[in-house]
């Protein structure tokens, strides 16, 4: 039984510094959508998005990343700049996970946690594929321009961005919270 759970049990987020060429194939990384789409779904209503970010992609929106954090920090170094130009190419591709409730029928927290298991889903099937993965919301994740950059209502919010890449190393696994200490038998 372990054997079968053991992709759940050893994965481990990777550092985007600790992430390289080659990004998941084209098959691998429909292969890691369509598994990020088997999620929990009250009323299967779909209440999230997928944007994947590819070279351009991930350019142009490190573009308007870029024009945003030097709008609000003007006096901003070149090397932060160039930082919040580079933010999104990281790794070798970035998926944007957009929540896209829709209000009405079914509670809106329950459409946002199906998001999140969106988001979920991507790194377990990255990892089971032997990629790596990382989730990350950051300030971008927060701001209205960069959601209408990817296409967002503004009734939508970003569930995360989701680097994919190769390992350039095995990341050391980190503590984890006892049993004892998070559940509780009643």
């Amino acid at each position: 039984m372990t054997a079968d759970l053991a992709p759940l049990l050893t994965r481990r987020s990777v550092s985007v510094r600790d992430m390289a060429a080659p990004a998941p194939s084209e098959d691998a990384l429909a292969l890691i959508l369509r598994a990020a789409t088997r999620v929990p779904d009250h009323g299967k209503l779909c209440p999230w998005r997928i944007v994947v970010l590819q070279e351009e992609g991930q350019r142009q929106l490190g573009q308007v990343a870029a024009g945003l954090f030097m709008k609000a920090y003007p006096d901003a170094s070149s090397a932060q700049r160039n930082a919040e130009l580079q933010r999104f190419m990281r790794a070798p591709l970035c998926l944007a996970v957009l929540s896209t409730p829709k209000p009405g029928s079914k509670p809106v927290w329950e459409q946002e946690l199906s998001a999140g298991a969106v988001c979920m889903n991507i790194l377990h099937a990255a990892h089971m594929l032997g990629y790596a993965g990382k989730w990350l919301t950051e300030w971008v994740a927060y701001d209205a321009e960069i959601l209408a950059a990817l296409g967002g209502a503004p009734s939508d919010k970003i569930a995360g961005f989701l680097y994919l890449g190769s390992k350039t190393s095995e990341p050391e696994d980190r503590e984890r919270p006892s049993l004892e200490a998070v559940v509780e038998w009643r």
